[in-house]
């Protein structure tokens, strides 16, 4: 035998060697037996191996788990989560069909769909994320696809998803939900009805804030066929290393989605109950918006929530980040390690369907002290209160900064 031929992959089982780990499969070239099988290599798809775009066993072992865990048929993976956005657009809505986009989706597929889609003659029109059985008014005759996050991501507007799906269903519109900020432990849409279900697997899957990959998921054979091929037209291949990597995130991602979820519910509480706050923006918080919706059809919660701190200035916001520590200023969530990020009041009032025209500080609670994070918070907070009041009385901002 050949030095070339030896060198070609070897079942494993042939040296006896079995691993609790994925095995990472690394391919650009797939080869093919004859000539005959390259020839028709394309019609292995959508779950077979013809070229490395599409994926190895590394990338379909992945996609049956996540699609398993989303009570679904079928999965694709891509290089992130707007990827997987962009690709699920990508596949099914073209030029002519009218788009139904939640006001507060992830800012990618605002863009993707205002700035890219509407271009290419698609009628993109962004609707209320509050949104109920009266999107029914909506639908026109040329209406494609309805685009859902559940909750928003920084807003956490909650829509009432059952009743959305509901009426796309009776009108044969298809549904999209990102569910990336609960993940399927705590909400499944497509048991509701949703055709595409979308997560952005960077976030909870991961765990550990240094891998990006995103998933699309369905029960549709049709759907999954096209996914697909979308993804092979548009070359969004996904790294088998990142593959692993995610796939050895699950191993732990019920142990941690649950200690997440528990500090992030008493965090949101102790917030609610600070002077320096307004409103916490955390539907499972009792008394919180969208309360009730997500009680209705999630069992379970996420670990990001948004906060609204008494009127102040960029600057009195600014100090309540000087003085966090174990939050990482970041964007993201659902990894190990807390985050903290600040969205301005500009970009409220900018967006269509506005909850609100003041800033925003968005929390993601990880793995740390929960008892530690609240200290934390709890500093941050009275330097906010500091600095508001110092400016409000005229007080030296060149002071506080040395504080």
């Amino acid at each position: 035998m050949s030095m070339h031929a030896r060198s070609q992959a070897q079942p494993m089982a042939e040296f006896g060697f079995r691993s609790l780990s994925l095995a990472v499969h690394r391919a650009s070239t797939i080869v093919f037996d004859t000539v005959e099988d390259f020839v028709h290599r394309k019609s292995r798809l959508p779950d077979g191996f013809s070229y490395g775009v599409t994926g190895t066993p590394t990338a379909r072992t992945l996609e049956r788990c996540i699609a398993e865990m989303e009570g679904g048929r079928h999965c694709v993976v891509t290089p992130s989560g707007a990827a997987a956005l962009m690709t699920a657009l990508m596949a099914f809505v073209r030029g002519g069909d009218h788009l139904l986009v939640s006001a507060s989706c992830y800012g990618s597929i605002r863009a993707f769909a205002s700035k890219w889609l509407a271009n290419f003659g698609v009628d993109v029109q962004f609707f209320d994320p509050s949104i109920a059985s009266e999107i029914e008014a909506l639908i026109r005759p040329h209406t494609r696809m309805i685009c859902l996050e559940a909750p928003g991501s920084i807003t956490m507007e909650m829509a009432d998803v059952p009743a959305v799906l509901e009426v796309a269903r009776r009108h044969g519109v298809m549904s999209m939900v990102d569910n990336s900020w609960a993940s399927p432990l705590a909400f499944r849409p497509l048991e509701l009805g949703a055709d595409i279900c979308i997560e952005a697997a960077t976030k909870y899957f991961g765990g550990h804030g240094d891998v990006l990959l995103g998933s699309i998921s369905t029960r549709s054979d049709e759907h999954h066929a096209l996914l697909r091929e979308t993804q092979d037209v548009l070359g969004q291949q996904t790294s088998p290393d990142d593959c692993f990597l995610v796939m050895r995130g699950l191993d732990t991602l019920r142990l941690r989605f649950d200690a997440q979820a528990a500090s992030a519910l008493r965090i949101a509480a102790w917030l609610q109950a600070r002077d320096a706050v307004d409103e916490v923006l955390f539907p499972p918080l009792p008394g919180s918006r969208g309360h009730e919706r997500w009680r209705s059809c999630f069992n379970g919660h996420g670990c990001v929530m948004s906060v609204l701190l008494k009127p102040a200035d960029d600057a009195a916001h600014a100090r309540f980040f000087t003085r966090l520590r174990m939050f990482s200023i970041g964007a993201s969530w659902g990894g190990v390690h807390s985050l903290a990020a600040y969205f301005p009041a500009a970009i409220q009032r900018e967006r269509a369907f506005a909850l609100t025209d003041r800033p925003i500080v968005r929390l993601s609670i990880g793995l740390e002290d929960c008892d530690q994070l609240i200290d934390e918070l709890h500093v941050g907070l009275d330097a906010f209160a500091h600095a508001g009041a110092a400016r409000a009385g005229g007080g030296n901002a060149e002071h506080l900064t040395s504080m």
